[in-house]
């Protein structure tokens, strides 16, 4: 007679914690070895040109966090050129590491003479330091020593080098192939470093002072920054007449669950707006708002999953007639 016996309770529990366990280990080895590597361009197209404007390139970089031995990184960001953009975006977070000052400048370089916009964020100005990323889900992360500061002057200094605009807490203008684009943003909201009570004021100054104000000629487009897409920026941006606002900080929530998304923002923002192009709505307006996923993580905690690093290209063209 054969006997057949039946698994006990106690041995499915366990056999059921080892697959788990092996799940567990290989999920992080996906996202410490392969995915935070595998960079990628998101491509974005939005009609909000005057009818009749050229094509405008706009290409998003947004936390790169770079450390000085992050060469696959550096020679990636440098591939990029290949696109030709016409404007770069950058919306902060570009240091990751004390030492990586030639780093990024490498990475760059290509992007010199080339048209850009930027604001800080807090990477920019103090290094990272390690926190466990478990802080994460009980809410924005919060800076509770202090900080290591970092070189923000040489890197604000490279960026005005590379001919680009710096937007923190203040607004310019650029003509972009026959384009007029006014642009406005505010320092890094997250660590309360954004006045918003500037903004009505400088784009008062940038409109009754740019070349153009008394010339015929197409509707100027506005264009807003911000590195930390907190509601009371994106909010007061809205209210002053953004048309498309650039944000990162999120990381895209660094960490998604297929089929659910981000399981953290690090800011109020809603879950579901933590990446890609969206439509923001306030007090009966509306902007576009692109958030980008960015292209680094915290050197203390380099892991990706289901979140891919990236860059972001955003076409810009004409409206239709009618």
């Amino acid at each position: 007679m054969t006997r057949t016996t039946t698994p006990r309770g106690s041995d499915v529990a366990a056999a059921l914690a080892t697959v788990a366990g092996a799940a567990a280990a290989g999920a992080f080895a996906y996202g410490t070895f392969v995915e935070r590597n595998r960079f990628t361009v998101r491509r974005e197209n939005l009609a909000i040109l005057p009818a009749g404007s050229r094509p405008l390139t706009i290409l998003h970089l947004s936390d790169i966090h770079m450390a000085p031995w992050q060469t696959e990184k550096q020679e990636w960001i440098r591939g990029l050129a290949v696109l030709e953009p016409d404007l770069i975006v950058n919306t902060g977070d570009n240091l990751g590491h004390i030492d990586a000052y030639d780093a990024i400048e490498y990475a760059l370089e290509p992007f010199r003479d080339v048209p850009g916009v930027f604001v800080h964020g807090s990477n920019d100005y103090v290094a990272p330091k390690f926190k466990s990323p478990f802080t994460y889900f009980t809410g924005p992360s919060q800076a509770h020593s202090v900080p290591q500061e970092l070189d923000n002057e040489r890197l604000t200094a490279y960026f005005e080098g590379l001919s680009w605009l710096g937007l923190n807490n203040t607004a310019r203008a650029l003509e972009l192939k026959g384009s007029r684009l006014e642009f406005f943003g505010v320092n890094d909201a997250h660590r309360g470093w954004a006045r918003l009570e500037r903004i009505p004021g400088a784009l008062d100054d940038l409109r009754e002072n740019v070349g153009w104000q008394d010339e015929d000629g197409p509707e100027a487009v506005s264009i807003a920054l911000t590195h930390a897409p907190y509601q009371r920026v994106l909010n007061s941006f809205t209210t002053n007449g953004a048309d498309l606002i650039f944000a990162g900080h999120t990381h895209g929530g660094q960490v998604c669950v297929p089929g659910y998304g981000a399981l953290v923002t690090n800011c109020d923002i809603p879950r579901k707006q933590v990446a890609g192009l969206s439509l923001w709505n306030h007090a009966f307006k509306s902007a576009w708002l692109e958030v980008s996923a960015g292209l680094g993580t915290s050197i203390y905690a380099p892991f990706r999953f289901a979140c891919r690093p990236e860059a972001v290209l955003v076409t810009l063209t004409a409206e239709k007639i009618g």
